[in-house]
């Protein structure tokens, strides 16, 4: 018993450290996700920002990490996943240094983009390295898989908590400085074995890559604009041209590429195309839903930040219940039904918040909201399986980035437009960003059920 002992001891130190290290790279990426929205109205304030410069501090971000994605992952396979998560992980550490200490609001901005890319880079690679390192022990890996996605959800649903807690004692500044890139760094050089580069040099599809970044920079550009400008200025309309002429190229070059970053023959099947327009649909209204009540709970309902980050707390706990939820039912009566009756579950409580008025109170507010996060939180599990269940073991990291990156660029999406109905006034706005989000919720609903149809038997 004691040889047992002594051997399983390293072993698990080495399982333990393993999916520490990894995760690291996710908590980071995930907690500057939602951190960020609870320091909103003070850096505002601090920065002489309005709607539109806050809607960039969140989607520059957003999009840098969404356009870059797949980029980061080719990479890592190109030239090791361990090096470029190093790389990503030191270019995070330094652009939050600069978050933190920036002194006009387009230096934090661009601080905030340059943060997107490096999260672009060390998070597709966190997860290829732990992949790797239990290749070859696949319950093991599973488990290892289960504890990094918890370990990002957790980071997801504590960020507005502890962000509020330290922009009202440290700050906003201090959600920038207080880093674990040292950390992560040297985790991965004690702990992590770097992969092996393939051995065919595919091309890198850097005009699929431009193009991404010009599509997504000024559609999302044109859309915080029109919050300021209206729809009919000039900037609003040339950048919805440059956004539809770049989009256009885009696909043409997808379509003609060798190696293609965004891959289209994947929405040639059903199940890619529904989960990718399930995702789209989620993180749009998600995203939007929380930037927009971020700045009504503190600029309406004049709650500190402390008491912004405490107000989401039930909200990000359903969505963590749910998701552990998620996986069993999935288990047990398959994908299709937890994702069409969850989107179903948010399209009601979309309907339901877009019944606010001004003198609704936050009890009143919360049994309806928490709708969102039990429905969402059981359909993009059910989502993923459905995906990942549908496309070749060959494909699924590219079919995992595919749906990640219009996950994410929906998320930018929805900022940008939840933020400019607020130019329509406080109530209103939200009413009106809240009755569109159930129709798209909705409709998401209705395809998942209607179109998806065999998820469970690819599945099986």
């Amino acid at each position: 018993m004691s040889n047992t002992l002594v051997f399983k001891r390293p072993a698990n130190i080495a399982y333990a450290a393993t999916v520490a290290a990894t995760s690291l790279g996710f908590v980071v990426v995930q907690l500057d996700v939602s951190i960020v929205n609870v320091a909103l109205n003070r850096i505002g304030a601090a920065l002489s920002m309005g709607i539109g410069g806050l809607q960039w501090v969140v989607d520059a971000y957003t999009l840098a990490f969404a356009s870059l994605l797949l980029a980061g992952g080719a990479l890592g396979d190109r030239i090791g996943a361990r090096r470029v998560f190093v790389g990503g992980m030191a270019l995070f550490s330094v652009a939050s240094l600069v978050c933190g200490l920036a002194g006009s609001a387009w230096v934090l901005i661009a601080a905030r983009a340059v943060q997107g890319a490096g999260a672009a880079l060390l998070m597709p690679c966190s997860l290829a390295l732990l992949n790797r390192a239990y290749a070859s022990d696949k319950p093991r890996r599973a488990r290892a898989v289960g504890l990094w996605t918890a370990a990002g959800g957790i980071a997801l649903s504590a960020g507005p908590v502890l962000g509020g807690f330290m922009v009202a004692s440290l700050g906003w500044a201090s959600i920038f400085l207080v880093n674990l890139g040292a950390l992560a760094i040297w985790m991965a050089y004690r702990f992590l074995e770097e992969t092996p580069p393939k051995a065919e040099k595919l091309p890198i599809d850097w005009a699929g890559q431009g193009l991404v970044v010009m599509t997504l920079f000024s559609l999302t550009g044109a859309f915080i604009e029109t919050g300021s400008s209206g729809w009919t200025s000039l900037p609003v309309i040339g950048g919805l041209i440059l956004a539809v002429v770049a989009g256009s190229l885009f696909l043409l070059v997808e379509s003609r590429s060798k190696a293609p970053m965004f891959p289209l023959k994947l929405f040639a099947s059903r199940i890619p195309a529904v989960t990718s327009l399930v995702g789209l649909a989620v993180n749009l209204t998600l995203y939007g839903t929380i930037f927009m009540l971020s700045l009504y709970f503190q600029k309406e309902r004049h709650f500190s930040p402390e008491m912004t980050g405490l107000a989401f707390l039930p909200f990000m706990a359903a969505v963590t219940v749910s998701n552990v939820a998620a996986g069993r039912i999935a288990a047990t009566y398959g994908s299709r039904l937890p994702m069409a009756i969850g989107l179903l579950l948010g399209a009601v409580g979309f309907g339901l918040m877009a019944l606010i008025q001004a003198d609704t109170s936050y009890l009143s507010l919360l049994w309806r909201l928490l709708f969102l996060p039990i429905g969402i939180g059981l359909a993009v599990p059910a989502m993923t399986t459905a995906l990942l269940s549908s496309v070749p073991t060959a494909m699924s990291g590219t079919a995992s980035g595919v749906l990640n990156t219009v996950r994410q660029s929906g998320g930018a999406i929805g900022v940008a437009l939840f933020g400019s109905a607020l130019a329509l006034g406080t109530i209103q706005g939200m009413q009106i960003a809240f009755l569109a989000s159930a129709l798209a919720v909705g409709f998401a609903a209705v395809c998942a059920f209607l179109f998806n149809r065999d998820a469970d038997h690819s599945a099986g």
